[in-house]
């Protein structure tokens, strides 16, 4: 008995995501290499993009619109989004070059092959059968800039496009999700919070404010709201992690052991379930810093805590009745959907009034790693799905 052949994508969309791959849009540099390319491809098809570029217009979002052989479609259209910046690859054991695609063993080995360029690919490939059909619906491309450092470059893009009343079917945001359709994901929060003691010796501890032993009573209740979190929270079984969490990630303070050290630094953050309250979550560990002003100030009036705010994305928390899921569910041929804990820009996208779902090629899994790998299998579904979408905005 035959095994069964899994299907291959078109090279179409292999050549495209290559290109792509070529672009290195780590977050701290520039994107408008791969911005620029993909604002001239579509221009030979008659296609005008609008590029929203970053105040010193280092970095641009690209949104173009596609109507079809009619000219102009009558329906609100899908917005296929994806966003251009890759994590770094500093520090990690690559095999190959992370940024040229390596086919091997049916896998596509490159920094950003499933998140996320690979569907982007697919979708730009899609743009000549696009331009042919009678499409009922237009077909938007939604590119952004700065996903990865906390959802920053989309913002601008739904401003310009909230603006302009722009509406749409819904937003299908590809993430990798192995194919899946995700209909929530957790809203995230991050701070650096500051706090700023006395200097003295350590000798005379009591003449000076000791910034990191109050850094570490503030992280301790952050901890302290986590675990109560995990206990008593309402869950949401549909994540993997069923509540909300809150963690530090890192801390740096003082100077010397001999010195009472006079600043600390921490950065912090919640991801918080659909449906929480995030400001109530921010707004008990900023008072109790503030319950700890008085005691610090009986020693130096100069002392404080600040906080600054890094982050702030809102959830996603579609339902499976909706018209958007459905549609995303009979294209992707899934049984249901699932949820997960990693934020996206989808919850922006809703935040705007934009139905949003996430679907994409790839897994989660793979994301961020050395050796990053999209399997061309998943590509294959891709196309897959996408041709069934041509399939249904002609109908």
């Amino acid at each position: 008995m035959k095994a069964e052949r899994l299907p291959a994508p078109k090279s179409e969309s292999l050549e495209i995501i290559q290109k792509l791959i070529s672009f290195d849009t780590t977050s701290r540099d520039s994107n408008l290499g791969l911005i620029e390319w993909v604002r001239d491809w579509l221009k030979p098809y008659g296609i005008e993009s609008t590029l929203v570029y970053d105040a010193d217009k280092r970095k641009a979002n690209l949104f173009a619109t596609i109507h079809g052989k009619s000219g102009r479609a009558p329906r609100p259209g899908i917005v296929l989004s994806g966003h251009t910046d890759v994590v770094p690859v500093d520090g990690q054991a690559w095999d190959t070059d992370p940024f040229k695609a390596t086919i091997k063993d049916g896998r596509l080995y490159a920094r950003g092959s499933c998140d996320m360029k690979g569907y982007l690919g697919v979708a730009l490939a899609m743009t000549p059968r696009f331009l042919e059909a009678d499409l009922k619906a237009p077909i938007h491309f939604a590119l952004s800039y700065d996903e990865e450092v906390g959802c920053i470059g989309v913002r601008g893009l739904i401003e310009l496009l909230s603006k302009q009343g722009f509406k749409a079917a819904g937003v299908i945001v590809g993430e990798p999700t192995s194919m899946n359709v995700v209909v929530a994901h957790k809203g995230k929060r991050s701070f650096r919070c500051t706090v700023h003691g006395k200097e003295a010796h350590s000798s005379l501890t009591p003449q000076g404010v000791n910034a990191i032993e109050y850094a570490a009573r503030l992280i301790t209740y952050i901890r302290s709201m986590a675990d109560r979190m995990q206990a008593s929270e309402a869950r949401d079984n549909g994540f993997d992690v069923p509540f909300t969490t809150m963690q530090t990630g890192t801390i740096k303070g003082g100077t010397a052991t001999n010195i009472v050290p006079k600043e600390c630094a921490f950065d912090w953050e919640f991801r918080y379930l659909p449906g929480a309250n995030p400001d109530a979550i921010e707004k008990e560990v900023r008072d109790y810093a503030a319950s700890m002003l008085p005691e610090m100030r009986k020693v130096a009036q100069e002392a404080g805590i600040d906080f600054k705010l890094h982050s702030a994305i809102p959830g996603s928390n579609a339902l499976e009745m909706d018209e958007l899921t459905q549609l995303a569910l009979a294209l992707s041929r899934q049984p249901g959907v699932s949820k997960v804990a990693y934020a996206t820009e989808a919850g922006l996208f809703e935040q705007a009034g934009l139905p949003s779902i996430i679907c994409g090629p790839g897994s989660i899994e793979q994301a961020h790693k050395p050796n990053e790998y999209c399997d061309l299998e998943q590509i294959a579904l891709c196309e897959t799905f996408m041709d069934r979408l041509l399939e249904r905005v002609c109908a």
